[in-house]
């Protein structure tokens, strides 16, 4: 995985871009020496996401498994919560 800072990237940020996208290759941008950002394929984000709505998925399934998950709150009481 390539490293640039992000001076680096912005005077070349055309190739950067065109290394990410066409040569499928994941670069960390960083700033003083502290890792702020990556420039990852889209085929990675697509995967990415797909991973987290599975997570996310599995943790609602196990909530409502839970039965004390069960018990109805009022639509009012979550406005009021909401402060909406």
């Amino acid at each position: 995985m390539a490293r640039l800072t992000t001076t680096a990237a912005r005077k070349d940020f055309a190739s950067v871009v065109n290394r990410t996208a066409y040569g499928k290759e994941r670069v960390v941008l960083s700033r003083r020496g502290k890792d702020l950002a990556a420039l990852v394929p889209i085929e990675d984000l697509t995967l990415l996401e797909l991973l987290e709505d599975r997570m996310d998925l599995a943790e609602a399934r196990k909530a409502l498994a839970d039965p004390k998950n069960r018990k109805r709150i009022p639509w009012k009481k979550i406005k009021a919560d909401l402060g909406l």
